[in-house]
Formats: C-alpha cells, structure tokens, sequence
C-alpha cells in the first residue's frame, strides 16, 4: 500500500511537469496494470472503504487510485498512464457534469472509456440516495457533527430546500468532511445499497 502511494504521488509529480521515470520505474516493479481516474480525494475515500469492505487489496491486484484534483486534469492523466504513456488500463469515475472532458481526455489519449462510470449530480448524491436522508443524518449525529449540522439548518439560504440537497451541501462546508463521510456514508450501505456507479466501477477492476 505504501508503495502504490509512492506510485501515486510520483504520477502527480509528474503531472504537475516532473520527471516521469520515477512513475514509470514504479509502474514496473509494483506490476501496475490499472489505473481508475477520480476527480478528487473524497472519491479516493469511498473508493478505498468498498474495497475494504469486500475484502479487496487494490494494490496488491495492480491497481493504483489516482486523484486528479478535478476532471479537467483527466486528459493530462489519461495521456501520461493510458495509450501514450505508461500502457495501463484506464478505469474511473466522474460526475454528471465533468463527463464532457473525460470523453475528450479519453478521446485525446486514445483510451476507450467503457470502464468510466458516470454519478447522476457526483457520488456524494448517489450514496445520500442509496442510504436516504434519515440513515445519513444518523451518521452525522455518530460522527458528533449534530451541532453544525444543526447550525447549517438555520442559514436562510438553506431554508426550504430537499432534505437530500442540504445533506449535500453541508458535506461540502468544512474542510475534510466531504473525504471522512466519503469512506463513512460507504461503510454505513448494506452491500445492495452500493450505488450503480460505485458498484460497476469495483466489479470492473
């Protein structure tokens, strides 16, 4: 596992105009053949806890994680770990709304993208959907998150919106939180309450 991060982050460095052989040298010597392409770190998250949760070691299986700090990087990471660059297999998952510049990225890579899977609005969605708004707000109050959630209620510009909306948006108000309810709201699902998205993307790989 710390080696694949070791991969990871040397495909970041990389990304952001290093030097790509300390990637490429990885690549090799972990046996990397797959490489699912997310948009950030709180899809690495519930990635990472469905894994676990069925007893998946990604790692050992040759498959790296790749957070790419938002869709529009998807064409340089798909040029440098697909087709043009290192070979490997490209899988992900993206939101609604991005999928325009996976489609391109992919298309500029020359990487077919049948293993991208696509979230209704982004995954935080999909799973308040999957587990419904009351499960969800029973683990914000485990997690001791009552009183800002509560706090959050009480803003006017929240007043009146779907249950599921403000759920949504209050994960997004702090830093991190969106990261630890990524791996907690996947933790809390009943194995046939796993989202399509999520789902299909595990069982491909």
């Amino acid at each position: 596992m710390a080696e694949m991060r070791a991969f990871r982050d040397a495909v970041s460095g990389w990304a952001s105009g290093g030097p790509g052989g300390p990637a490429s040298d990885l690549a090799v010597r972990l046996g990397v053949r797959t490489a699912v392409l997310l948009e950030g770190l709180s899809d690495l998250a519930a990635v990472e806890a469905l894994a676990a949760l069925r007893g998946r070691d990604l790692a050992a299986e040759g498959v790296c994680v790749v957070p790419m700090g938002g869709a529009m990087s998807v064409g340089r990471y798909a040029g440098l770990l697909g087709p043009p660059g290192l070979g490997l297999r490209l899988a992900g998952l993206c939101d609604e709304r991005e999928q325009r510049f996976f489609d391109r990225g992919l298309q500029r890579a020359r990487a077919p993208r049948r293993d991208i899977f696509v979230c209704a609005a982004d995954l935080e969605d999909e799973l308040i959907r999957a587990l419904g708004t009351a499960r969800v707000e029973e683990v914000v109050r485990t997690e001791g998150d009552l009183r800002p959630w509560h706090t959050f209620l009480h803003q006017p510009a929240h007043h009146g919106r779907p249950r599921q909306q403000q759920l949504r948006r209050f994960l997004g108000t702090k830093k991190g939180r969106k990261i630890r309810y990524g791996r907690l709201l996947v933790e809390a699902l009943d194995p046939e309450q796993v989202p399509a998205p999520l789902d299909d993307l595990l069982t491909s790989l």
